[in-house]
This record gives structure tokens, C-alpha cells and sequence, in this order.
């Protein structure tokens, strides 16, 4: 069965909740009833051999747990001897036999569809006398994996998910992002590492903090089998919404992860890793959304652990909290004694320059450039995620730089690197082919400045280039005519300012101060100075001036021959009514 099919047999139960359910509440019966699918058909198989496993362990009073897991041959197992076959026989008690099959699994499988709230939905079924057509539309479908793979069930969810999100006016593009942006992000942070990671037995951790659906993890997971199947990649991931929570708990356990690595909860106001650090990250956290909930304890860990926790550097303002998720990323990082990290963080245009010198936002971005932490960023295209078509940016962050990077950060700019998609998917309606990522890949492989069309494609700075002084130009108070003298303290004998005068200037770091000074503002206010006690140091990336080219305007002459042929045109016409 291939997605579209499989998406649209599934989406077929909606049809028959037409009328007994809203719209928006059709997720809620459809998701946790094709995750017990699924599950169902995985085990499938050895169903008999666990049932036989469980009674002969269960009579000699041994605790039958580890030995069942070993026959089912998955990280989790049913040992209810009914599965949705079976519930087919008895129609007046499928209720109860329902109930009983799902508390036949094992905790971690149970604790998913707590997430769900299963239990309210088989009632409301019920209730509504559909609980046994619903369960057997969704026995007519066959979701092992030799029929649909892995990756083939993460797209349907993916594509449900989305749907549903569109009926109940959610944004679904919190719950998933593309898959080609996500097979960027992975290129992007495993690239350098390829021969380490071709080294059979390896053992890498991968970690995401705002995990959704489990995409980012599966897709590094696949990259991995497929350059080194001998490779292992051990997933961590914590996610706030239940319904996107549960089916990445699902996903993880059928492909034989340890979902006790993947945490339910609000990263930001309680971290379910606290102790652990990553090989690699990858994370997408949602775009502009206040932290106003959270801010309490934000807060609280940032004045009172200070560099010892999280938030050291700053907060940002609290109406966007993407750039906590930066910071938390960073705090996650492998020492470098014992092989650092790299991670990858999508990211809107405002963690780029919002914020004046020593705000929040700059000095996150001015300690994340102080301490040689940025690779690189990539400009994706506008109308690439599903919930924004706002510009966005892939940030790749490192404390283990190979040599010729230190120092430096290469600004990429892919914004023109598209392909329209057939039919847009909500704010989606761009694409990157195969040949744009690889394309991104090798500009960011190569680290080398690169134009295309007789524009920059491809830049490297220096780190210092992002920085600059943000001096207070101070000029003298007149009364009288005469400049006013300070009388007392600090300012006696000095002349006074006019704060209503009082300006400032951004000065690069690359530049003296003073030079810049006489060259750009004594030649206009000659009676001006510095007031060197206010000078602040600040950080910006003003990405999109960097890849500026000045178009030249079209010649005069031009302009006007083309006026002339428009007039001439309108004076004919104008000829022709009256005639």
C-alpha cells in the first residue's frame, strides 16, 4: 500500500464519525487506533510463541516480563491472548475486550495511550455505537513493516497530523517539520564526521528537545543505516503535546529504541535530560511563540544558577523564546575532552539581529561568537514549513570546529534554491529537491566563498565581524550662547550634555573607535565627544546585507523613451474616441 493510499483508507474512518464527532475531534479516535494497529501487526507473529512464553513463566512463579520481551523480539509485547482479530468475535463486550488488550502490553505502550486518553474515546465510541465498526475498519488494513515501512508510517502520521491540525485551526507546523529540510539538517551536522561514523560498532547519542513526532530522530537514524549499518544511534527526545508525544513513543518502540529516553514535558521549565550530554542535536522549536508560561522558572534557573545552568548569557524577551532552545542545545554539549558536539537549530529571522547592544538576544549571540560556537547559517527559501511562510534560518553550532573553520562563520544563502510542489500544504508551497541539499551540503563541506547568477551564494566571516561598540555621542548644553560647565563631582569643569542633543553610532569591533569618530561625525558636529562610560558591546548577523547586490537603476533615457511611447500610445487612442 503506498502513503497516499494508506492515508486516504485510514482517513476513510472519518466518514463514519461524521456527525457523532466534530471535525476537529476526528484525531483523537483515528491517531491512537492506528498506532494500535500498528502495533498489533508487529507483534503478530509471535503472538502464539509470547502467550505460550507468559503461562509457562507465569506457572513455575518466575516474574515473565524479560523472558516474553526476548520471544516477541521487540522492546515491547501484549500478553493478552486477544488481539483486534479476535476482538472482531464478540461484538457485545468489545468494550471490555478492548480494555483488556491494552492493559495486555507492557507499561511503556500503555503509558502511550494514557497520552491519548484512549480510554474516553473507546467510551465516547461506545456510546455512540460505533466502537465496533470504527475497530473493524482499522482490522481491514495490514501495518506490519514488511507492508509499510518505518519510514512510510512516520509520513502518515505526519500527513494526519496535519489534517487534523487544519480542521481544528492548529498550527500543525508545532507538531512536525518538512522532511527535506530535516535530510538538510542532518547532511548539515553529520558531513564532517562521515569517516568516524563509517567505523563499524560505532555508538553516537542524538538528541532533540522539542521532538514532535519523532522526525528529526528517525530521519538521523536512517541516514546513519544507510551510510553504516553497523553504526548505532541511541535517540533522546523530549515533546510537550501528548498526541505528538505518544506516536513518537510509538515509532521509537518499533524500531527497538529505549523510549524511556523520550521525555513528556516543557523542556524549558523542566528538562528531562538534566544530566546527559549529546553527540549530536537537531530541533525546529516553535517560531515566535511567547515563554510567558515558563517564565517563572526561566528565570529563577537563570539568576539563581547563573552559567551553571542553561540561561547563563541572557534571556531574550518573552515574547519569543526560540533562542532559550539555543541556549538549552548549548548546555547539552559534550565537553570537548570527550569529543564535543555539533547540532543543528531552524530558527526565524529576529534571534539574527533583534535586540540592541547587551539585550538579551545579543549577548546570547555575543557569547555564541565569543566562544567560536557558530559553524554556519543557511538562509532557507520563504513558504518552506507548514504553519509560516516566513524566512528561515538552519543554524549550525559546534564546540569541536575542524581547524580551518576556527574563527569563522560561513553565512549560506539557499533562499533561491526551490522547487514549487505540486499542491501546497497549508503556508508550504516550496520544496528543496535532492540536488538543492546536496548542493547546500557541499557549499557548507567545501567552506569556501561561492557566487551563482553574479550573486554571493556563500560567505565566510570572521567572528569578530559581528560585533560592534555602541558609542553615546554626547554635545555640549547652550544658555546663553555659551556651552554650561559643570559645577559639582564627576562633572565639574566639564561641559554639561544636552540629552535632548545626545545620539548614538554602532562601531564596528574591527574599527578604532576614535578613527571612526573623526571621520564620521566631528566633520558634521564639530562640538560633539564620546562619553566613553556608556559604550556597550553588542552582536548582530544583518544576514540578508551580506548577500545584498545593488541593482542599478535603468538610464534616464531610457525611462523617458519608454514615457514617450506610452504617451503616444494614449494620445492615439485618445485620437480614436474622438474621431
Amino acid at each position: 500500500m503506498n502513503q497516499q493510499s494508506l492515508s486516504a483508507f485510514i482517513w476513510s474512518v472519518a466518514d463514519l464519525l461524521r456527525g457523532d464527532y466534530k471535525q476537529s475531534e476526528y484525531g483523537r479516535v483515528i491517531l491512537p487506533f492506528t498506532v494500535l494497529r500498528r502495533l498489533d501487526c508487529v507483534l503478530e507473529a509471535t503472538k502464539p510463541a509470547v502467550l505460550a512464553e507468559y503461562q509457562a513463566k507465569q506457572a513455575q512463579g518466575i516474574i515473565p516480563d524479560p523472558f516474553v520481551l526476548r520471544v516477541a523480539g521487540q522492546s515491547f509485547f501484549n500478553v493478552s491472548p486477544l488481539d483486534m482479530k479476535k476482538l472482531m468475535g464478540d461484538q457485545d463486550h468489545i468494550s471490555q475486550n478492548l480494555y483488556s488488550y491494552i492493559n495486555g502490553f507492557s507499561s511503556a505502550v500503555r503509558d502511550i495511550f494514557e497520552r491519548f486518553k484512549f480510554h474516553a474515546q473507546v467510551e465516547e465510541l461506545a456510546k455512540a455505537g460505533l466502537l465496533y465498526q470504527v475497530t473493524e475498519r482499522f482490522t481491514q488494513v495490514d501495518l506490519h513493516p514488511d507492508q509499510v515501512s518505518n519510514h512510510q508510517m512516520g509520513l502518515v502520521f505526519e500527513e494526519l497530523i496535519r489534517k487534523f491540525a487544519e480542521l481544528s485551526n492548529e498550527t500543525a507546523g508545532e507538531h512536525f517539520t518538512p522532511r527535506e529540510v530535516i535530510r538538510l539538517m542532518v547532511n548539515l551536522i553529520f558531513i564532517e564526521d562521515d569517516d568516524v561514523l563509517s567505523k563499524p560498532g560505532v555508538v553516537r547519542t542524538i538528541y532533540d528537545p522539542t521532538a514532535g513526532t519523532g522526525g528529526m530522530l528517525s530521519i538521523a537514524g536512517e541516514y546513519l543505516e544507510e551510510h553504516n549499518p553497523k553504526a548505532r544511534l541511541t535517540v533522546f527526545g523530549q515533546e510537550l503535546n501528548p498526541e505528538s508525544y505518544a506516536i513518537c513513543k510509538a515509532d521509537m518502540l518499533i524500531k527497538g529504541q529505549d523510549v524511556s529516553k523520550i521525555v513528556f514535558g516543557n523542556t524549558l521549565s523542566e528538562d528531562g535530560h538534566p544530566a546527559d550530554r549529546f553527540d549530536y542535536m537537531l530541533s525546529n522549536p516553535p517560531f515566535g511563540v511567547e515563554w510567558k508560561k515558563v517564565e517563572k522558572e526561566v528565570r529563577k534557573e537563570h539568576e539563581t544558577q547563573g552559567y551553571n545552568g542553561r540561561f547563563g548569557p541572557g534571556l531574550p524577551r518573552v515574547s519569543d523564546g526560540s533562542m532559550l532552545f539555543l541556549l538549552h542545545l548549548i548546555s547539552k554539549m559534550r565537553p570537548v575532552a570527550e569529543g564535543g558536539s555539533r547540532f543543528g537549530i531552524v530558527l526565524n529571522g529576529s534571534p539574527l539581529f533583534t535586540g540592541g547592544a547587551e539585550s538579551g538576544e545579543s549577548e546570547i549571540r555575543r557569547y555564541v561568537l565569543e566562544n567560536d560556537l557558530l559553524e554556519a547559517i543557511i538562509g532557507l527559501p520563504t513558504d518552506m514549513f507548514y504553519n509560516t511562510g516566513i524566512s528561515t534560518y538552519v543554524w549550525i553550532v559546534s564546540n569541536r570546529k575542524p581547524e580551518h573553520r576556527k574563527g569563522s562563520v560561513q553565512l549560506i544563502d539557499a533562499s533561491g534554491m526551490w522547487q514549487k510542489m505540486r499542491k501546497s500544504l497549508g503556508s508550504k508551497r516550496k520544496e528543496l529537491s535532492d540536488d538543492h541539499i546536496a548542493e547546500i551540503t557541499r557549499l557548507f563541506g567545501a567552506f569556501t566563498e561561492a557566487e551563482a547568477d553574479g550573486k554571493p551564494i556563500s560567505r565566510n566571516f570572521k567572528n569578530s565581524d559581528f560585533g560592534y561598540r555602541t558609542i553615546t555621542v554626547e554635545r555640549p548644553l547652550i544658555e546663553d550662547g555659551k556651552p554650561v560647565i559643570g559645577q559639582k563631582g564627576k562633572a565639574k569643569g566639564k561641559k554639561m550634555p544636552d540629552p535632548k542633543l545626545r545620539d548614538t553610532e554602532n562601531v564596528p569591533l574591527s574599527e578604532d573607535v576614535e578613527a571612526y569618530f573623526k571621520r564620521e561625525v566631528l566633520p558634521h558636529v564639530p562640538d560633539a565627544w564620546i562619553d566613553h562610560d556608556k559604550t556597550k558591546v553588542g552582536y548582530e548577523i544583518p544576514f540578508n546585507r551580506h548577500f545584498y547586490v545593488f541593482q542599478p537603476p535603468r538610464p534616464l533615457e531610457a525611462i523617458d523613451a519608454d514615457l514617450k511611447q506610452v504617451v503616444g500610445r494614449i494620445q492615439t487612442m485618445l485620437g480614436e474616441i474622438a474621431g
